[in-house]
């Protein structure tokens, strides 16, 4: 692949992770009726649609920055498959009749985290503080 690319593939990647979950924000943020169903099923209302929003935002920062994309998407992959693992234990892959968008979010999110993460691997790997 040429860098750029690369550098093409990589910047799809890191908006639409970054796009799906900043939309999202405005839901938890704003107490949207669908969020605070989702978090009160989860036993999670309001301290986990408050903490999630603020971790979902710190990752969409990071996956934006360049240097600190691999974090990002790290941080990203890990909200979101939270987020796949409640869909399919507890929530269900349809919520309130959304057709299952929210899941169809989320995995979006996760595939875009897991290519980054594959394509940045070298970033990742330079952000550990010791050796292998």
């Amino acid at each position: 692949m040429t860098t750029k690319t690369f550098n093409i593939v990589t910047w799809i990647l890191r908006l639409v992770a970054a796009a799906i979950m900043l939309q999202t924000l405005f839901f938890k943020f704003t107490a949207a009726p669908e969020s605070v169903y989702i978090f009160t099923k989860l036993n999670m209302e309001p301290w986990g649609r408050i903490g999630i929003g603020c971790f979902e935002l710190i990752a969409s920062i990071l996956t934006l920055i360049p240097k600190t994309t691999s974090l990002g998407a790290l941080l990203g992959l890990g909200i979101m498959a939270g987020a796949i693992f409640f869909h399919i234990t507890q929530l269900g892959l349809v919520v309130q009749n959304d057709g299952g968008k929210l899941f169809i979010l989320a995995m979006l999110v996760f595939s875009s985290c897991t290519a980054l993460l594959l394509l940045l691997r070298r970033q990742l790997i330079s952000f550990i503080p010791f050796k292998l």
